[in-house]
């Protein structure tokens, strides 16, 4: 049979699905780990706030933060910078996870994605109709898609202390759909918490994407360069009402799978060439004449990978240790003592987050996934069990990041924001214990079945 070989002789769909992996697991590994990072900031959060020193927390975040050129001066405080510029991060490897995921990952193929969509959608529908029916006053209901959401890092991250007891696909299947969510998730914030658009601020949002395109069209492989069309669009985004951490998702999903260099040789030939010849010159040149062929070889050495990789795997690290627990230390700090649930409205805010997060995502997910596989022809995925879905359907109930900051959209009212935020807290923390819980048993059938088999 003849295949499309590497030099080396490796066939190029295994070279494929062998880098396919390799980013898989580097990415689980950086979720599991910040989803600990993550519980620590909240639970640091929460203490502060309910701590003798708690005026000092509200204080912190209210400090205002300005930036000028010139004359012109922009000044917010230090919570506006942290949701709303610094999460514009977290929302371009969210685009860029996306546009991956959908060129080589679980969404590439039609088949493979139809049962993880259908099954997102649920945990997004079955949700927010269990919030609705427990709230029916306007005010309240403005919250209905507070639960919709899952967290992809704390939701890893509990898995991850499974071990490997539970099967790979199932990780593959919790990480499809909570990338689907997120692309629910960031829908909702563009066509239901936007309010009315100023549309003179898609101006700069259009001039930035296609300075984007255009520097992409010329071959312009430096990240940096693409800074300032990024901040043009963030800057429109803002002006039109819309939430300005759209911007992220929108660069995130025309960031390139494929070099935007053109190039006659392939990367690692050129890399292979570069080495060479700088070996050669460091031989025989002086120190002060490599600077050439060094800053050749550091261009070639870019290219092997492709920017949404390349540039995924860079920002990454610094979005999960540094801009979700910064976040979380800014939005999770809830004062238990000014939470007031005598009242109807605050009380059916926050049980109804807390239950439709928990039992809602399971519902949805589960059921959903259920009458695909009876009625829809789907199957589920090799090594898969109704177990593991289950496992899933209970992991996609931790909504916390994503959560919280729909509730911080969808409420102004001070006192239903908090019993949203708290809501979203116990919701969570249910979720992921009941997952340990399930997960562990899971884990445990499963190692008794491949013990009585190899019997």
């Amino acid at each position: 049979m003849n295949q499309h070989l590497s030099p080396q002789g490796i066939p190029r769909a295994q070279r494929l699905a062998e880098r396919a992996f390799a980013t898989l697991e580097r990415f689980l590994h950086i979720e599991a780990v910040s989803g600990i990072v993550l519980l620590v900031s909240a639970a640091a959060a929460l203490i502060w706030a309910n701590s003798p020193w708690a005026e000092s927390y509200h204080a912190l975040w209210h400090l205002p933060l300005s930036f000028s050129i010139g004359d012109t001066e922009i000044q917010h405080s230090l919570h506006f910078w942290i949701n709303d510029a610094f999460m514009t991060l977290f929302f371009l490897v969210v685009g860029m996870e996306i546009r991956r995921e959908i060129h080589e990952g679980a969404l590439s193929s039609l088949r493979q994605a139809v049962l993880p969509i259908a099954a997102a959608v649920g945990g997004v529908i079955v949700p927010a109709l269990i919030y609705l029916s427990m709230n029916s006053a306007p005010l309240q209901q403005q919250g209905w898609a507070v639960p919709t959401a899952t967290d992809i890092a704390f939701a890893v991250g509990v898995l991850a202390l499974l071990g490997k007891g539970i099967p790979g696909n199932v990780r593959v299947f919790l990480l499809a759909l909570a990338i689907i969510d997120d692309i629910i998730a960031v829908l909702i914030i563009a066509f239901f918490y936007s309010g009315g658009l100023e549309y003179n601020g898609l101006i700069p949002v259009l001039v930035g994407v296609l300075l984007v395109l255009g520097l992409q069209k010329i071959g312009i492989g430096s990240a940096w360069a693409y800074v300032i069309p990024g901040v043009l669009m963030w800057l429109g985004f803002l002006l039109t009402g819309a939430h300005p951490t759209l911007a992220g998702v929108v660069l995130g999903l025309i960031t390139p799978v494929a070099s935007v260099r053109v190039m006659k040789e392939r990367p690692l030939e050129r890399l292979s060439y570069l080495v060479h010849d700088l070996r050669h010159k460091h031989d025989t040149q002086a120190a002060e004449q490599l600077a050439t062929p060094l800053k050749q070889l550091r261009h070639a050495q870019r290219e092997v990978l492709p920017p949404v990789t390349r540039v995924q795997m860079v920002l990454h690290p610094w979005v999960a240790y540094g801009v979700m627990p910064l976040f979380a230390l800014a939005n999770a700090g809830v004062s238990v003592n000014g939470i007031d649930l005598s009242g109807a409205g605050p009380h059916g805010v926050m049980l109804g987050v807390t239950l439709a997060l928990v039992a809602g995502k399971l519902l949805g997910v589960v059921g959903v996934s259920w009458l695909m596989v009876r009625f829809g022809g789907c199957q589920l995925p090799p090594d898969v069990s109704w177990r593991g879905v289950f496992l899933i359907g209970l992991l996609a109930g931790i909504g916390f990041t994503m959560s919280i900051f729909i509730a911080m959209l969808a409420f102004d009212d001070t006192q239903l924001l908090g019993v949203a935020k708290l809501g979203v807290l116990l919701g969570s923390l249910i979720a992921a214990t009941l997952g340990l819980l399930w997960g562990r048993y899971y884990a445990r059938s499963r190692r008794v079945l491949q013990a009585g088999a190899q019997a």
